[in-house]
């Protein structure tokens, strides 16, 4: 892509300030009572935002998929959605769930919860947001061809949800069929539309010119090339410290670094390990990094030769030295894992220890299931795991396994999995909840969206059904520990690593770092 000079943008938001000018709470599942959060009832009087003319660019990774909130399913999509929408509830940069549009909530029976929303809420259009507009969004997101026919992608992220009532003005309640403790937990990943909005103008227009209820307003967008964003002043919280902000796409990572070195824009992120440490040097320049909440992992068709066997699974764990891999490629930014489960994970079975890097055991395991030395093996991954993939073939054809990398599109690639076609890949998948629900269930479980390995195992399938409605956490941990175990045993995956958020950004940035969950939320940060 082309970049801008730092010149012409300034010109350009100038016109766009001139147009401007124109016009804590308890978290549990069960009740939530009303306190005072950080944001205020009532604006304040006029007072200036820090540094009122003052833009922000952000370098990010990947095109966004759209800036309507239903119909994507991607966390760079996400990241920027979140500037523009506001949900329910938000996930604070100590992955805590906090109040937003919503005051407090309760979980009366294990199928029920019910949310009081604030009164003051505003979206960009000057509209009232109410509890007509959130069972708008909900029934739109759960109900088939919602979207002009279209039906959302992010339905799986609400479980069994059957039903979302208004009781009153400012208060909905959701119905399940069935209980989903992590209910709670999801719900962030959700945010909030008008009704009114969307059912004047159309879906279609809706997503040229989306209309928000969150802390920055739209101004312009090319999803593969870059998103302007404005202050909202009538936002109902604490106005933004900033009064521009751009998402810039640049895809690769030695571009964003090169462009925040050249003050082209003032933060970026999905920094590599190497880079980071180059970019250390630079006393302009702050590097900021977190425990994430993605586990990659390299899984094995569990239904095509020879990976249908066991002994060969549990053979490639321990012809794999990923210590190694992890240590040299990443350093301090990742960790190994045992399983299948990030460190401090509910439930996290911390019995299962790593599989021992040993060649031999893996000969003896191949030679078990009667795999001779010398077959082929192709691994597929994307460019972003392109040096994992390279350094586990690496390692096979220590002990003579004819092992190639090949490079894929994600979309191309997801089909192929899911259909069976490919032997071996190496990919992740997001944690954010920290919970079993949200990486054993689709990634585990038989034929779940996310089951690239085409796992099946009755057993398992039976304890991740349990583990879903089970609201004794005691219980709750014992049987998704036991299904981690099987799971350990069955060695449907290479177990792989988890890797740190890295982000970047100029010394002149203020209160701004990553959050574990990936997401770029903005309106706290300020630059001097």
């Amino acid at each position: 892509m082309k970049f801008k000079s730092l010149l012409l943008f300034m010109v350009v938001g100038l016109v766009f300030l001139l147009v401007a000018c124109s016009s804590d709470s308890d978290v549990s599942t069960g009740k939530v009572e009303e306190k005072p959060t950080e944001k205020p009832t009532e604006k304040p009087e006029e007072k200036p935002a820090e540094n009122d003319n003052s833009t922000i660019i952000i370098g990010i990774k990947n095109p966004i998929e759209t800036l309507d909130p239903a119909n994507h399913r991607d966390r760079v999509t996400e990241s920027v959605i979140r500037n523009v929408f506001d949900g329910l509830v938000m996930r604070d940069a100590k992955g805590e769930v906090q109040p937003l549009i919503a005051k407090s909530w309760e979980n009366p029976t294990p199928t029920e919860w019910i949310f009081k929303l604030r009164d003051d809420v505003k979206f960009h259009n000057g509209d009232d947001l109410n509890a007509d507009d959130v069972v708008f969004t909900f029934k739109r997101i759960i109900d088939e061809g919602a979207m002009a026919g279209e039906s959302s992608p992010r339905k799986g992220l609400l479980g069994t949800l059957m039903e979302i009532t208004k009781e009153d003005d400012y208060t909905v309640k959701f119905t399940f069929e069935t209980p989903w403790p992590i209910f709670l937990k999801m719900l962030p990943h959700q945010q909030i539309v008008s009704q009114k909005y969307i059912e004047e103008v159309g879906d279609e227009e809706f997503r040229k010119n989306p209309v928000g209820a969150g802390p920055f307003k739209f101004v312009e967008a090319k999803f593969d090339e870059r998103i302007v964003l404005e202050r909202f002043e009538d936002y109902y919280g604490n106005t933004a410290k900033i009064q521009n902000l751009v998402f810039d796409v640049i895809p690769e990572t030695s571009s964003r670094v090169a462009a925040l070195q050249a003050g082209e824009v003032q933060r970026i992120h999905a920094v590599t390990p190497s880079l980071a440490e180059e970019l250390k040097k630079n006393t302009d320049l702050e590097v900021k990094s977190v425990n994430g909440t993605r586990v990659s992992m390299i899984e094995m068709n569990t239904q095509m030769k020879p990976f249908d066997d066991v002994n060969v699974r549990r053979a490639m764990n321990h012809a794999i030295d990923m210590d190694k891999i992890v240590d040299s490629l990443f350093g301090d930014y990742g960790v190994r894992l045992a399983g299948t489960m990030l460190p401090g994970s509910f439930s996290e079975n911390t019995d299962l220890k790593p599989y021992e890097y040993n060649p031999e055991m893996a000969k003896e395991l191949f030679a078990k299931a009667g795999v001779g030395a010398g077959f082929s093996l192709v691994i597929d991954t994307t460019d972003e795991h392109k040096e994992v993939a390279e350094a586990i073939a690496s390692e096979l054809r220590k002990i003579d396994i004819d092992a190639k990398t090949r490079i894929w599109d994600l979309g191309v690639l997801k089909e192929l999995m899911l259909n069976g076609e490919r032997q071996m890949y190496v990919m992740d998948w997001g944690n954010s909840t920290m919970d079993p629900y949200d990486i054993l269930n689709p990634k585990l479980k038989t034929k779940d969206r996310g089951n690239y390995s085409l796992y099946s195992n009755e057993k398992v399938d039976q304890l991740l059904t349990d583990g879903e409605v089970e609201l004794d956490e005691g219980k709750r941990e014992a049987i998704y520990k036991e299904a981690q175990q099987i799971i350990y045993d069955d060695a449907p995956w290479v177990f792989g690593y988890a890797l740190k958020e890295i982000e970047a950004g100029t010394v002149k940035m203020t209160n701004w770092g990553p959050f574990p969950d990936g997401m770029l939320y903005m309106p706290e940060v300020g630059i001097e």
